[in-house]
Order: structure tokens, then sequence, then C-alpha cells
């Protein structure tokens, strides 16, 4: 507005000078708030026989690995139009994107995975399908960890019960393996409790594609570290094979496994 008037002030020089700053300070403010494309990947995300271009992008923390404001964007590669899908839990540590087809419709669907950093190893994870032309998201790690629900409870004679609420199962674990020295703290000679000890089951920690059919359609295989008396005393892990059923993906079957000890 200065600049518009016949006699401005300060001087016409000083006002050009001023604009060309704040010009520069816009533009490094965009650069600055620009994401960073974290991976680029390609595939018939539609099912149109055309592919597209499917990216991660996010904001990094400066001098760290962890990225804020992650984000799904896909380029329709007929329309060359850009669908945004953002994430409950949108910021973390090595997010990855992985294409394949989890639903048995044409085309490929999206998994996202976050590491949260947590001690427990805990992850963010998300699948995402085209559906009636728009992206949906089919499947995220918090309801997951909302519906499996577990306890773990110490029995005499060594031994540890999982009892799997969701799919109405309990597994033993036998504890020998963990040895002499860690019995002896919380049984006696008899191989009887010196007192109760309840452990738990960790959220999500590990979400894999595995085509366990040779079918071209991928299960998940999710996996779970099962705690006992703390967190960094581990147990075993629960591990489910989820199939997609036309709706939502449903449970195949659950195993618990546990940790080799070594040979005496």
């Amino acid at each position: 507005m200065a600049l518009s008037f016949p006699n401005p002030y300060p001087s016409k020089h000083k006002l050009l000078e001023i604009r060309s700053s704040l010009q520069s300070a816009d533009q490094r403010k965009m650069r600055t708030n620009s994401p960073s494309v974290l991976t680029v990947k390609r595939g018939d995300i539609d099912g149109d026989g055309i592919k597209d271009n499917v990216f991660l992008t996010a904001n990094k923390t400066p001098d760290s690995p962890f990225w804020k404001d992650i984000t799904l964007v896909v380029q329709n590669g007929r329309t060359h139009k850009y669908e945004y899908s953002s994430f409950k839990n949108n910021s973390g540590y090595n997010p990855t994107l992985f294409l394949g087809d989890f639903t048995g419709k044409n085309g490929d669907d999206l998994l996202v995975v976050i590491d949260t950093g947590g001690s427990g190893g805990a992850i963010y994870a998300y699948i995402f399908s085209s559906i009636n032309g728009q992206i949906r998201q089919i499947f995220d790690s918090d309801t997951f960890n909302e519906s499996y629900k577990y306890d773990v409870t110490f029995e005499n004679q060594y031994k540890a019960k999982v009892t799997s609420y969701h799919l109405k199962q309990k597994y033993i674990l036998d504890l020998t393996y963990k040895g002499k020295e860690y019995l002896s703290e919380i049984y006696n000679s008899q191989g009887i409790l010196k007192e109760p000890i309840n452990g738990w089951v960790n959220p999500l920690s590990g979400l894999y594609p595995v085509d366990i059919n040779r079918d071209g359609i991928y299960e998940l295989a999710a996996h779970q570290r099962i705690a006992g008396r703390y967190n960094a005393d581990s147990l075993g892990e629960v591990q489910t094979v989820l199939k997609w059923n036309g709706q939502v993906f449903a449970p195949e079957r659950q195993t618990v496994a546990t940790y080799g000890g070594e040979l005496q």
C-alpha cells in the first residue's frame, strides 16, 4: 500500500527491500513446512488396469528420526488427481508402505506400519482399500488392540496360563526353560507360587503380509508379545492369522509361541 503512494515513506527503495525480505521469509517458511516424501510405490489401486502412484509423506523432527503428520497420498493414474488419507496416530518412527491384495478384489490394497518407539515395541498399523472409487480405511491397530484382550496368570508347577477372550481359548506355557535362578525367585522348592503373579499381553508389535494359501491374496500375521512380571520379562508371543471375510479381518487361527532356552 505504501508503494502506491506518490511520495512513499520510507523511500521506494527501502520499501522494495522490505517487500523482498518478506517474500524470502515466506518462501523459507513454505520450504520448512513442506512435507518430505518418505516412499513412493506404484500399483493398480482402483482396479482399472492403470498404475497409480502411492506416497507416504511426513514432516521430520530436526535432528531426530521421528516423523510427524504422516499422510498417505494416492495419485490416480488415469485422472492424475490426488487423494489424501490421514491416520489417527500419525507420528512415529520408520513408516513403511506395502502394496498387495488383502481383500480379493481387483487392485492393490495399502498397508502402512509405523513404529511407536515405545519400550514394548508396539506399532501403529493401517490398511486402506479402494471402495466405490474412494480410499477407505479397513483395518487399524487401535481397533485390533481393543478387540483382542487377554489374561496372563502364573500357575503352580512352573506354568503360565494365557486366556484369549476374543477367541475363547486358553494356552499353557511351560516356564522351565527360564532356568532355575528365575524360577526360584517366584516358586518354592515344591513348585508352588510364593505369591500370585499376573502378566499381560502387549499391543500389536508386528503385522506381516503372508500368502498362506498361495492364492495371491495376503493374510495378516499379527504378533503380540507376552510379558510376565515386568515388560522385559518376555514369556512368548501370541500369533494371530487374520483373513478378510468381505467385511473385516477375522481370525483364522491363533497360536502361542514360546522362546527357547539353552541346553543344559
